[in-house]
């Protein structure tokens, strides 16, 4: 993805010239240039968006690979180009047949936009081991929360919106989540599936992160978004492809696996993360950072800058968790001791680890181990679809077009 890359993507948008006397340019690391109209800029330029430049999109990554410093604003900017040239693709090639409007056409890109506008700090680290720590198995997600912040940056900015943009915007958010809406989409249904696609996994979400993830990361990147991008239109009201382009999606979902295995976690990174629940865990009844999890109008006001807060806090009840921090920073990381793989057949009948297995399993002469001496990691990696071929979802919908 070097420069002739940008160059085949700036090609590929200026097919679809817009009216942007009105428009504020950003240029983007991998997009190029990206234009926001008043109407996004109403959004963009508000404290609880702005707050995303303070989430890095991939947590503590970058104390691995000291690229990876990005943030989730550049990655939701990425999503709202993408998500508007998704539509702006099927529209010029389908025209009045799957009769795309003005209002579709902002729906989409404000869902693209404001889509991880509920994020957590530090990636989904937040989420998915702090607050079922903190919180006695939390469900709670950044999806849902995404939706009751656009509801009070609305509010708050007294934003003017059309009523029915404004829930299918929440809709499309939380399109891919376990708290996807159960009602029936009655009409345009494939609007839902780009940018979360809960029927096969194919969304703008995942061309932008792949690409942006890699580039940041400096690794290669095999998949190639622009050609699906390109070449995707509607029929049967689902979003296809041609079946040639049957490898590119398959990169796509093989490139995200990589990712999780070399990148998302890495070794040192589940390290490190371990350390920074640890530590969040131990500031917990002081700084009570579960305390605003609910409330859009306090969550705003949490990020990444939490870590640092704790680190040059000189409150006493803080110690354990500055200790840790400090512990951190001096590379003095937990130590990663063994790994193992379950094929994916043997897992139905796998038992999870946990520490006091490993503690039962010492041989006598060992340093004796206690369970809280013991951090267990298990990290399932698939396609998207849990032990499901996500492709056998695609080839149904995979199809021959002119």
């Amino acid at each position: 993805m070097g420069t002739n890359g940008n160059e085949e993507v700036t090609s590929l948008y200026s097919l679809s010239c817009r009216d942007r006397r009105f428009s504020k340019h950003i240029h983007d690391n991998v997009h190029g240039n990206i234009y926001l109209d008043p109407f996004f800029l109403q959004f963009v330029d508000t404290e609880q968006f702005q707050r995303l430049r303070e989430l890095k999109q991939l947590g503590l990554t970058h104390m691995v690979y000291p690229g990876a410093v990005h943030s989730r604003f550049e990655h939701s900017l990425g999503v709202y180009w993408l998500a508007g040239e998704a539509v702006y693709t099927v529209q010029g090639h389908q025209g009045s047949e799957i009769n795309i409007e003005r209002n579709d056409i902002r729906t989409v890109k404000l869902a693209g936009l404001l889509h991880d506008v509920g994020h957590g700090p530090f990636s989904h680290l937040f989420e998915r081991e702090f607050l079922p720590r903190v919180l006695n198995g939390s469900e709670w997600s950044h999806e849902d929360m995404s939706v009751k912040m656009i509801d009070y940056i609305v509010d708050a900015h007294h934003i003017e919106i059309d009523a029915a943009i404004l829930n299918n915007v929440k809709e499309m958010v939380l399109a891919s989540s376990a708290n996807a809406s159960q009602n029936t989409v009655n009409e345009k249904r494939f609007l839902y599936d780009i940018v979360a696609n809960g029927r096969n996994g194919i969304d703008v979400d995942k061309f932008d992160y792949i690409v942006r993830d890699s580039r940041a990361c400096g690794l290669g990147c095999n998949f190639q978004f622009q050609r699906l991008l390109e070449t995707m239109r509607v029929m049967g009201d689902e979003i296809c492809y041609r079946a040639k382009d049957y490898l590119t999606v398959h990169k796509l979902f093989a490139t995200r696996a990589d990712l999780h295995r070399t990148v998302y976690t890495h070794a040192k990174v589940k390290a490190i993360e371990l350390m920074v629940v640890d530590a969040l865990t131990l500031a917990h009844g002081e700084l009570s950072i579960s305390a605003s999890i609910q409330e859009p109008a306090k969550f705003w006001k949490l990020d990444d800058s939490i870590l640092r807060q704790i680190e040059t806090s000189d409150k006493q009840e803080l110690k354990k968790a500055r200790d840790l921090v400090l512990r951190i920073r001096r590379r003095d990381l937990y130590q990663f001791c063994n790994e193992f793989a379950v094929p994916k057949d043997k897992q139905e009948h796998f038992k999870d680890i946990t520490p006091q297995d490993i503690v039962c399993s010492q041989k006598n002469g060992d340093t004796p181990l206690n369970e809280e001496d013991i951090s267990v990691s298990i990290v399932k990696i698939d396609l998207t679809r849990g032990r499901s071929n996500p492709l056998e979802r695609i080839m149904r919908v995979i199809t021959n077009f002119r």
